[in-house]
């Protein structure tokens, strides 16, 4: 369960501080999805940052799986958030010399083995690369390459998914594509799931839409 309760962010500078986000409550079951929309520069992002355990909140609390990823030490932090937390970018941040097999394996080298392959290898069969699984990121399409990205957000079997406009860069065809397969796997694998996203098309997916505006979250019918 990720539960954040009137969490604020501001950024301090020389004319004072500038708030960013004021009073966000968010609270998602196991299984749930949300989509967020917002116009540029409204603290989408930020927000995702605090919910992944990358930014802390200036004020308020964050709850994953009934942990405060924020009240450990910066080692322990890191290790909870390789193991309950998956991101995917508007970038894909694929390492360029290595397979799309290898690339979704890289999470998992703290703990390697035959287990970790083969679910990296069952991820990209469900992502639809079954055949490119030897492909590096400069021999697929855009599209392909943010399903890579898909599946190594998942190969460590997060709780929490959280997604910063992953269809962002790609064409309408292959936007469809990367939204049909990131919905089939949320919904097969129970994970708790958050899509940042300009896509009306993505977000109308999602039975749970929130626009960013005024520094807060409202809930869109």
């Amino acid at each position: 369960m990720l539960v954040a309760e009137r969490i604020s962010k501001h950024y301090d500078t020389p004319r004072g501080p500038v708030p960013i986000l004021e009073d966000v409550s968010l609270t998602l079951d196991r299984g749930e999805s949300v989509a967020i929309m917002g116009p540029s520069g409204c603290g989408k992002s930020t927000l995702l940052y605090l919910l992944g355990a990358l930014e802390p909140p200036s004020a308020g609390s964050i709850q994953i799986d009934g942990r405060n990823p924020y009240a450990l030490n910066e080692r322990d932090q890191a290790a909870f958030r390789g193991t309950n937390i998956g991101f995917v970018f508007q970038d894909h941040l694929l390492l360029p010399q290595l397979s799309a097999l290898d690339n979704v394996i890289v999470p998992t080298l703290v703990s390697p083995g035959g287990a970790a392959t083969e679910r990296a290898r069952e991820l990209l069969t469900a992502v639809g690369l079954a055949e490119r699984l030897d492909h590096r990121p400069g021999e697929l399409s855009g599209g392909e390459r943010q399903r890579v990205a898909i599946a190594r957000a998942l190969v460590r079997e997060p709780s929490l998914l959280l997604c910063d406009e992953p269809t962002g860069n790609l064409d309408r065809a292959s936007a469809d594509a990367v939204a049909d397969v990131l919905v089939d796997l949320h919904q097969r694998r129970k994970t708790m799931l958050v899509v940042v996203t300009h896509n009306a098309g993505l977000a109308a997916r999602f039975l749970r839409r929130y626009e960013l505006s005024a520094r807060n979250l409202h809930q869109v019918t």
